[in-house]
């Protein structure tokens, strides 16, 4: 049995500079990462994988654009560029990335249908990914969570954690954030404290020994 989990969101290819959606400074998260693994009795990685045509791709919408908003299963929906396709290199998590240290990966977003920026759940919540379910399962009851990104999958997978009566703590300079409208990332942090989750940042580790 483990107390505690550190779940690394998203640090794929697609989402490093250069990549199909790309996050600034993206690749300065993958050697926090690594520094951090150690510091968990458990480490989970997550990746978006995306059937090509999801629903999410403006290219799937002929006439709409990476930006606008549709209704996608009853959800509204907004598109962006094609990212993350099964198969690609895109959908790769980085390479220098320390697999070793990784226990376990949770795909998400592979219902061409609906979207999931949550690591645990689709944006409807109709469906789990299974990966709330493992950490019960194995014990856990804190979660450190980093990547990509603060203001959508980070979020997102830290509110429906805590939804599952998990003790949520954001690694803070170890995420960045799309920035889609000025200020998303201040209100995620906002919306993230308002429930309940702490935020650290990567230096508090230095010296700290992890809550029994």
């Amino acid at each position: 049995m483990v107390a505690n989990a550190f779940i690394i969101t998203d640090l794929q290819y697609d989402f490093m500079p250069g990549g199909a959606l790309a996050v600034p400074e993206g690749d300065l998260l993958v050697p926090i990462a690594n520094r951090l693994m150690p510091l968990f009795e458990m480490v989970i990685a997550t990746q978006d994988w995306h059937p090509p045509s999801h629903g999410s791709f403006a290219s799937s919408h002929p006439g709409k654009k990476p930006g606008d908003v549709i209704d996608l299963g009853g959800l509204p929906q907004i598109l962006w560029p094609d990212h993350c396709v099964q198969g690609t290199r895109g959908a790769e998590l980085h390479h220098d990335l320390n697999r070793a240290g990784i226990h376990n990966i949770f795909r998400k977003g592979t219902d061409p249908a609906i979207d999931s920026y949550s690591a645990l759940f689709d944006n409807g919540r109709r469906k789990s990914t299974g990966l709330g379910e493992y950490l019960k399962v194995q014990g856990a009851r804190d979660l450190y969570i980093c990547g990509l990104t603060t203001d959508y999958c980070v979020k997102f997978s830290a509110l429906d954690a805590v939804r599952m009566g998990f003790k949520m703590h954001l690694i803070h300079d170890a995420c960045r954030p799309v920035n889609l409208d000025p200020g998303d990332e201040a209100r995620a942090i906002e919306e993230l404290k308002q429930a309940g989750v702490e935020v650290v940042t990567a230096s508090d580790f230095e010296n700290w020994k992890l809550r029994e």
